[in-house]
């Protein structure tokens, strides 16, 4: 078996491969952002793109021919001169040298399949393409990598071709022969068997490129590695064509954490939530909260005897330390809590509990019960510190609304909500009326104008972020159940709350009810009389 290597080189693909994906479109400010920020993170190489495909990637071109990076090397992607044509006269040849990066990156046909069904012309031709293609750049002082695209599939039709078409690349100077596996329907055992002999056969270290088609993109490029490839291709959060690329964020920990590979800086694998993050907010997508070692669920435990092994010690369920990445743990609560859920979560939101506290089995009840009724407090953490802390702690109601009535008038093709609410704080009692863009935004404006007559200073910044409905039990048609989940923000900080029923104005009430107390509660002061 070939000697596998202990440095692993990481080439980056996101702004090519990746903004191939469906509903990812970069813009050149966005794609130096993300050049920048890979390279902060320590990316060996970054493929740009295409130059010459579009004015975005000849901008982003001349932009990057300019900036010094500290970590990365800049790539620009090509195929081979096409068929009957000189590589010094092929003008998307031309192209590639004159975007002035360190490397280029070709691609070129290992399937002899497509060699005469798609591109048309003969072995011999398509062989003498990728040398003579690369033998021009290595005149112009370029480092190569040549991607072997179909690497495998052609290799399962017939080997001996696909080893001569990577052979001709190795032998006319490429730095990198990286195999792919464009098709994305290997598996592991076929990825690891095709790149030993590829590392053997050829004279110059070998890259891996997958995609996740059949969901073993990460597996592929592993299997790779262990066979002796020292380059793994991929983009961040898996975005790719169809199904996506080999995911980074998978890839890096699993080389650095559980391999002790060498592949990007030690200290920087503690920033992969956060550049992972920063991807998706790029893109514009929501982060995936399942997404393996960056998501927020990644190191999530809910199962009451799970939790209870977590407290006794969180090797017993996690495979790594969450903060090895950037993560953290995160207790989450539902009718399969346990006390030990209820203690852990207790302290993650600041309220000390010990074990033995008598409260924790009424918490635990109340907690299954409103469940039951619709209640989801995995998001809502606000709700969820609220009925802890009422429990514990015996807190009385800061405010009471003992009554709303929310209406809708119709004026000159407009309509006009207006809600009024009773508010009593102690004995004093607060009416007030407001309108809104709808009633539940009414309502918040007469229950926000209310309270802020007893406590101006701790509700002035307090803002309504987001509302979000989701019906439990459609089958009551307009009488199902409404579960209502509300974010709201003083500017520093966010808090969600949540409530259910049977009328969602009511559901609505209540999720506000809890976040105004909240804030309340986390901002303690005198309160103003209305007197």
């Amino acid at each position: 078996m070939p000697k596998q290597k202990s440095k692993i080189e990481i080439y980056d693909t996101t702004l090519r491969d990746g903004a191939q994906g469906e509903g990812i479109n970069f813009s050149v400010a966005d794609k130096l952002r993300l050049t920048e920020q890979f390279d902060r993170f320590g990316i060996h190489c970054i493929e740009g793109g295409w130059p010459g495909s579009n004015p975005r990637d000849i901008e982003y071109f001349n932009e990057v021919k300019n900036r010094h990076w500290k970590h990365s090397r800049i790539a620009a992607f090509g195929a081979t001169r096409r068929k009957g044509v000189k590589a010094e006269r092929d003008e998307q040849v031309k192209l590639l040298l004159e975007s002035e990066t360190e490397i280029v990156t070709i691609f070129g046909k290992s399937w002899l399949f497509h060699v005469k069904e798609v591109i048309k012309t003969t072995a011999e031709e398509n062989l003498a393409m990728i040398a003579e293609t690369i033998h021009w750049l290595k005149r112009h002082d370029r480092r190569v990598v040549y991607d072997a695209e179909h690497a495998f599939d052609g290799y399962k039709d017939d080997p001996e071709y696909a080893l001569k078409t990577w052979r001709a690349a190795a032998e006319a100077g490429a730095d990198t022969v990286a195999l792919c596996d464009t098709n994305g329907g290997s598996l592991p055992e076929e990825i690891r068997q095709v790149t030993e002999r590829a590392v053997d056969e050829l004279s110059c270290p070998v890259g891996i490129h997958t995609h996740d088609d059949i969901g073993l993109g990460v597996a592929n490029a592993i299997a790779a590695v262990e066979a002796g490839a020292a380059q793994v291709q991929g983009t961040f959060n898996g975005f790719g064509e169809r199904t996506g690329n080999c995911n980074l964020t998978s890839v890096i920990p699993i080389l650095a954490l559980k391999m002790n590979r060498s592949c990007v800086p030690k200290k920087s694998i503690r920033s992969l939530v956060d550049v992972s993050q920063f991807v998706d907010e790029i893109a514009n997508l929501a982060h995936d909260r399942r997404r393996p070692w960056v998501g927020d669920s990644a190191f999530a435990h809910k199962g009451g005897m799970h939790v209870n092994a977590i407290q006794k010690n969180a090797r017993s369920f996690e495979h790594s330390k969450p903060e090895t990445v950037g993560n953290r743990r995160r207790i989450l609560m539902s009718d399969l809590a346990g006390r030990s859920n209820i203690v852990l979560k207790a302290k993650e939101l600041g309220i000390e509990l010990e074990n033995k506290n008598s409260a924790i089995r009424e918490i635990l009840k109340d907690l299954k019960r409103l469940e039951h009724e619709g209640y989801e407090f995995e998001a809502a953490e606000a709700s969820l510190s609220l009925l802890i802390r009422r429990r514990i702690e015996h807190i009385p109601p800061l405010f009471q609304v003992e009554g709303y009535h929310v209406s809708m008038r119709r004026d000159r093709e407009i309509s006009i909500c207006q809600a009024t609410t009773k508010v009593r704080v102690g004995e004093e009692v607060a009416h007030t009326v407001a309108e809104g863009d709808g009633p539940v935004n009414a309502l918040d404006e007469a229950l926000r104008l209310a309270l802020r007559q007893f406590f101006p200073r701790q509700l002035r910044p307090v803002r309504l972020t987001d509302y979000k409905v989701r019906i439990l039990d459609s089958t009551g048609g307009t009488a199902a159940k409404t579960r209502v989940f509300i974010e709201s923000s003083d500017g520093k900080r966010n808090w969600c709350t949540v409530a259910a029923h049977d009328n969602i104005i009511e559901a609505s009430l209540q999720a506000l009810i809890d976040s105004f107390e909240y804030r309340l509660l986390r901002a303690p002061g005198k309160r103003r009389s209305s007197a």
